[in-house]
């Protein structure tokens, strides 16, 4: 297993993650934070802490980081998916947007290898 050394924020993030916890994966966002994941967009707390919900419940996601990249306005975390779902594990980007220390804005996106 690789160990990269990620920010804080995000450290939490995955930690919550794979703890399937989602009170703790909700507290990393800002109130009015958007994510964008398979085709839709999530948009404020409430909403965000039902798209994890259900991806806790339906596919026990976990992440392995393999990769960090800190551009000007995002960092971008490459890790490896595993869950119940077709094609696990699968490499996907994970572009955060953060803001006095909260995600504002988390984009998820299949890694083009």
């Amino acid at each position: 297993m690789m160990s990269i050394k990620l920010p804080q924020l995000i450290a939490t993030f995955v930690q919550a993650k794979n703890d399937h916890n989602s009170d703790a994966v909700i507290a990393c966002f800002a109130g009015d934070a958007i994510v964008h994941d398979e085709g839709q967009e999530i948009c404020g707390i409430a909403a965000i802490k039902k798209w994890i919900d259900t991806s806790i419940e339906k596919y026990q996601v976990t992440l392995e980081p393999t990769n960090l990249v800190e551009q000007e306005k995002e960092t971008v975390l490459t890790a490896q998916v595993s869950g119940t779902f077709d094609g696990s594990p699968v490499p996907l980007d994970f572009y955060f947007t953060i803001n006095d220390g909260k995600i504002i804005m988390l984009s998820i996106r299949l890694t083009d290898d």
